[in-house]
């Protein structure tokens, strides 16, 4: 049997599970004692005649690559870079290619699933679309009845569906709806939004920069839009630029650095603030970009910055004050091309927004924002755009919200997108600080991903009285989907539609289409088409704004606006090629563009500031200078905001002492820090992204095990030696959230890597390991599937004996979930979960 017929002939043993036929999913100790294969494989070398190309676009990972899918038969033997992508120009990571083993994996869920028994206890029983349709629809439509819409709540991961998505929960009347961006990019996002007015991160014009100041970021691996930045640093590099990385581990990025300097965590800011302070003393800032396009002057700053010496920096982070200058002068001499930017390992901090606005101000002092080779940003091309514009009749959107998805707490959570402080969701659901009564889970797995989601987000998960139904649309039977009450068979990002939008790095705004490359096997369906069939289900006033039949009828929609090319609908040209640039310069200075008479129409000026009144509120389009009409940045001020204005107001309401400047302070926990203490931190794979990549078998046969990285020096202090077990136990943070003086977490034992690529202060162990659930790879479990009614009859050769890191074979096994003994722990103001400030003690087992 070959791949081809994998799914399709399974049908005939897929029969033996009836309707109403129960099966478990839970693990079991199953072993191998009959193997059926596929008796020869599809290849592509075997297939190079008449393959179908489909421009798509990968979504294995935030940073999208066009790709093409090659395709033969319906089926798909593979994918190369789609060359008119202009971010990733033809090219493609492995994830991409490990992405296509999600199709065909044989624990893929197919049908419709309701639970039986106990929620956890994994009893299950098919049942038809149209009866999934019709739980759901009758769930929500009573919230509806009771006039308690808030009860309905959606949560998504990595959701690219958002205009439908958002589109029902606006048409049912919840605003409740959480996402994971506290868990990933929040503080740096908000550095942005209070300095240059963008609410994404920077597109650094890596091609023409000649210097890379980095802080925290490994965009050789996992930093967002990192592929596009790699290709375009390699050919910088070839032409002689300079990388400087600051990060606490030796990460791929940093290990290719000219110079890596491993700061003691936290301190980023420190020693960006101390760049300041040399380049400001040293009379190598920009004073015309300063004093015309910074809300703060020349002599101010100067003031704000004095005590921040490189030798304060040297207390503070372990570096020499000699090299913390020596790197400052260098970066400020190859002004403007330089770009000093940032991503996890300085904004993932109880400190992490003072410590990337400190960073991303250097750009400002040094004039390379918006300039040609430096801190650019802008250019993208949003989803939500003209150009494609959501079909009428639109819902409106809900006059109220709720403290589950707009915590007060923290105000820049919702501030300018919906940003939500979602590490906090299971414990106020835990407290009763919400009613739900519909739980909608789509392409996120908190049990695994969540700090501390191993025991809050299962128990809560678990618990029928705090969430009585749970919907969950899914792949494969994962860490949630477990925990569900009816489990929907999603498609894979291979069989369905979505526009894509992501900051260009040619700073030229485009934009991409998935579409499907083939059809979804059996009862698997797009999650938005299922919400669609929903509304309809549930009927007026819901239904009025759903007057399509499918997700692919309503992109057409949204394509309708797009101009004719090559006699092409705007949606016939996207399925053909895949990808649409617009016809416009690159976005250099994009806030020294002069406004057009049009452009200023029915405007007012007030204390230079030009306003539009948009819905009865002021809002500003530009800034008066020299007496002329410019466009500025996106800020309040329409400048570059060194001192944050939004920052002030916001803190004040919650009684926070700030002055809108990047002042440095370090996290208590780390700060009041004891000698036989550590410092406990978390990172990312390039092969691994979440939960969601662990059961593809090409990936997780390259990265399936995560021991803890360990310093030589502090492994010999504790006696532990390459391999050996050792037991981490954490503690909770010293300030903020849940905040005690030395009250235990929890404890894992974890295995050594004992390597001089680390802090000696700081452990590093990776996420997206460590699984339940998800079938045999991600569970490291060679042997016959576990449910053979539940799937097909028929075996992948590579998962009946050759997981070898199984470990009945000698293997490692499946790796460590760290987030079981990481506190939850939201930064002030933002939200953001500060996942590198654990405290913890280790001990040799």
């Amino acid at each position: 049997m070959n791949r081809r017929d994998f799914l399709r002939n399974g049908a005939i043993t897929l029969a033996a599970l009836k309707l109403g036929d129960v099966i478990s999913l839970s693990p079991t100790s199953a072993q191998a004692s009959e193997i059926t294969t596929f008796q020869e494989f599809n290849t592509l070398a075997k297939n190079i005649k008449g393959i179908e190309r489909v421009p798509s676009v990968c979504l294995n990972c935030s940073t999208i690559c066009g790709m093409t899918v090659l395709v033969k038969d319906g089926e798909i033997l593979g994918v190369e870079g789609n060359p008119l992508d202009p971010n990733s120009e033809g090219k493609l990571c492995a994830k991409a290619h490990g992405g296509v083993s999600a199709v065909n994996y044989p624990e893929r869920i197919v049908y419709p699933l309701k639970r039986v028994g106990r929620r956890g206890d994994g009893l299950w029983k098919r049942i038809t679309m149209e009866e999934a349709y019709d739980m759901m629809a009758g769930k929500i439509k009573k919230c509806i009845d009771d006039k308690k819409p808030e009860g309905i709540v959606f949560h998504g991961g990595r959701n690219k569906m958002g205009d439908i998505t958002g589109r029902f929960m606006d048409a049912v009347g919840s605003p409740v709806i959480l996402n994971h961006r506290a868990l990933c990019s929040s503080n740096k996002r908000a550095a942005n939004y209070t300095t240059i007015g963008d609410t994404s991160w920077e597109t650094v014009d890596a091609r023409d920069c000649k210097y890379f100041l980095n802080f925290g970021s490994n965009f050789l691996e996992t930093h967002q839009g990192g592929f596009p930045l790699l290709k375009r640093f390699i050919e910088a590099k070839n032409e002689g630029a300079k990388l400087v990385t600051f990060d606490t581990r030796l990460s791929n990025t940093a290990g290719r650095s000219d110079e890596w300097f491993a700061p003691y965590p936290s301190s980023e800011g420190a020693v960006a603030l101390a760049m300041a302070n040399v380049i400001m003393n040293e009379g190598l800032y920009d004073e015309k970009f300063i004093n015309e396009w910074c809300n703060v002057r020349v002599d101010e700053y100067k003031k704000f910055i004095a005590p921040y010496t490189p030798e304060f920096a040297e207390e503070q982070s372990g570096l020499s004050a000699s090299d913390i200058k020596r790197v400052a002068i260098e970066f400020a001499k190859a002004a403007p091309n330089c770009a000093a930017f940032t991503n996890r390992g300085s904004q993932a901090h109880y400190n992490g927004l003072h410590n990337d606005r400190a960073v991303v101000i250097l750009n400002a002092l040094v004039g390379s924002v918006g300039k040609k080779g430096g801190y650019a940003f802008g250019g993208s091309k949003n989803k939500g755009h003209k150009s494609f514009p959501m079909p009428s009749p639109i819902p409106p959107k809900p006059t109220f919200s709720t403290d589950l998805e707009d915590p007060k707490l923290y105000p820049f959570a919702n501030k300018w997108q919906k940003m939500r402080v979602s590490e906090l969701c299971y414990d106020k659901i835990k407290t009763k600080k919400h009613n739900i009564q519909v739980y909608m889970s789509y392409t996120i797995s908190s049990p695994q991903t969540w700090p501390e989601g191993p025991q809050t987000a299962v128990e809560v998960l678990k618990d029928e009285k705090l969430i009585p139904f749970h919907v969950c649309s899914d792949v494969v039977y994962s860490e949630m989907a477990h925990y569900a009450d009816l489990i929907l068979p999603d498609a894979t990002y291979f069989e369905r539609y979505t526009i894509e939008g992501r900051n260009a790095y040619d700073l030229v705004p485009y934009f991409g289409l998935r579409q499907p490359a083939v059809k979804p096997p059996y009862d698997c369906e797009n999650f938005a088409d299922t919400l669609i069939k929903v509304a309809k289900k549930i009927g007026e006033p819901v239904a009025q704004y759903f007057a399509f039949d499918s997700y692919e009828e309503f992109i057409k929609l949204r394509f309708s606006k797009l101009p004719i090319k090559e006699g092409l609908s705007g949606f016939d040209y996207m399925k053909k090629y895949g990808v649409w640039i617009e016809d416009k310069p690159k976005n250099y200075e994009p806030y020294n563009i002069k406004l057009q008479e049009k452009d200023l129409k029915d405007s007012f000026v007030e204390n230079d500031i030009i306003y539009v009144d948009k819905k009865g509120k002021k809002q500003a389009i530009g800034i008066i200078k020299d007496g002329k009409a410019f466009k500025g940045l996106k800020t309040p001020s329409r400048k570059f905001e060194i001192k944050s204005n939004d920052i002030i107001i916001d803190a004040k309401k919650l009684g926070l002492d700030e002055d809108g400047y990047p002042h440095f302070k370090m996290p208590k926990s780390l700060k009041e820090k004891s000698k036989n203490e550590l410092v406990l931190t978390t990172f990312k794979w390039n092969v691994h992204t979440q939960a969601r990549t662990a059961p593809q078998k090409y990936l997780t046969e390259i990265v399936h095990d995560n021991p803890v990285w360990i310093n030589t020096q502090t492994a010999k202090k504790y006696g532990i030696k390459m391999g050996d077990k050792i037991r981490i136990t954490t503690f909770r943070p010293k300030e903020g959230y849940k905040a005690s003086k030395n009250e235990v977490l929890g404890s894992m034992e974890v295995k050594a890597f004992v390597t001089q690529g680390i802090h000696p202060e700081v452990l590093a162990i990776s996420n997206s390991l460590g699984m339940n659930y998800g079938g045999r790879v991600p569970k490291a479990k060679n042997g016959i599937k576990e449910n053979i009614k539940g799937y097909t009859k028929y075996q992948d050769l590579d998962l009946n004996g050759n997981i070898w890191w199984d470990k009945r074979l000698g293997g490692s096994g499946n790796g460590f979930n760290p987030n079981n003994i990481i506190p939850v722990n939201p930064a002030p103001i933002v939200g953001m979960q500060s996942w590198n400030d654990t405290i913890c003690k280790i001990k040799k087992v």
